[in-house]
């Protein structure tokens, strides 16, 4: 039998994706559709005028652009044609699980209802379960350039959603607000049961990685490229087996590399670190799944067996019932290398 290239082994083979946020996969063309909808004026002319405004210089930038874009969503039927739209593309890319970031501020602090977001994310949740067999998981996060206060205001209404959030986590904005200035509200969460994972060591230093391990406790690190500057850090996450939801269009498209041949992925490994492969916000930052595996696959070096590894620790750095991780497992052993 003749031997699959390394791109399509990348396609077939089983995954999860544990680092995406569904406000970033809003494509240009599904963005006018729904302003059109609501009738929503939006900043741009054409599709081609919206993709031509997404060069970014760092992380502030792409919010600016990712927050005016999130505006036009309004409606329970909104956020199910958001969410929808990603699983066709995870069903193509052939995820199996995914571990969804949603977040509410950006939405209820325009005024609309929590329930209204929740319940229409949720829904296309059930619908790729029942469709494609995509499991998945929602994690509620929290905007780090607001305070500690508004996260204990969208948190309140968790209480009330217990069967449909396992997950909080920390994003947008991170120089100048390190995971310590929500030390309350994650200490809630971990004593509410829930899973613990936090934006650290993108733009900001490793010493923020630090504080989201010892101080918000956190399960798994979402990029924690710096801590490969800190030798001691390096050495805890790989003795530990700290997850690190790693995103290598994304850190090209801010430019937290200057050359995907500089990613630090396949030093992870070399590390014994747990890094895995995910799309971030793949709307904006130019690819889905797939196509950050190609890429940084082609730019770094890595082997079958290497995609393999990186695919593995996805699986067990999941979210997931041993039950279900044991099944995605399962399916993964036919690519064993």
């Amino acid at each position: 039998m003749e031997e699959r290239s390394l791109t399509d082994y990348i396609k077939e083979i089983p995954k999860a994706e544990l680092h995406l946020h569904i406000e970033g996969t809003f494509e240009p063309e599904l963005m006018f559709q729904i302003a059109d909808r609501n009738k929503i004026k939006i900043d741009y002319n054409s599709v081609d005028d919206l993709k031509s405004a997404y060069n970014f210089n760092n992380l502030q930038e792409f919010l600016d652009i990712y927050y005016t874009g999130a505006k036009v969503l309004q409606t329970e039927e909104d956020f199910y044609d958001l969410t929808w739209a990603y699983f066709k593309k995870a069903k193509e890319d052939n995820i199996i699980h995914t571990e969804i970031m949603f977040d509410p501020q950006t939405h209820t602090h325009r005024g609309i209802p929590f329930e209204t977001v929740l319940n229409g994310i949720t829904k296309a949740q059930e619908d790729a379960e029942k469709d494609f067999g995509i499991s998945s998981l929602l994690i509620m996060s929290f905007l780090r350039h607001l305070d500690q206060n508004s996260a204990f205001e969208i948190y309140n209404y968790f209480k009330n959603h217990k069967e449909k959030i396992h997950a909080i986590g920390l994003d947008s904005s991170e120089l100048g607000n390190p995971p310590s200035l929500f030390t309350e509200v994650f200490k809630k969460a971990k004593e509410d049961g829930l899973k613990i994972t936090a934006h650290a060591g993108e733009e900001g230093p490793p010493q923020y990685v630090w504080e989201a391990l010892d101080i918000l406790t956190v399960h798994r690190i979402d990029h924690g490229n710096r801590s490969l500057e800190d030798e001691n850090l390096i050495k805890r996450i790989a003795e530990q087996q700290i997850a690190l939801t790693v995103c290598p269009l994304s850190n090209l498209k801010l430019k937290v590399v200057d050359d995907l041949k500089n990613h630090p992925l396949k030093r992870m490994l070399d590390y014994g670190i747990k890094a895995t492969v995910n799309s971030d916000d793949p709307a904006y930052f130019g690819g889905y799944i797939n196509e950050n595996f190609i890429q940084t696959a082609e730019a770094v070096n890595l082997s079958k067996k290497d995609i393999y590894q990186l695919v593995k620790n996805s699986f067990e750095a999941s979210f997931v019932s041993d039950k279900r991780r044991d099944e995605m497992i399962d399916q993964l052993k036919k690519f064993s290398m």
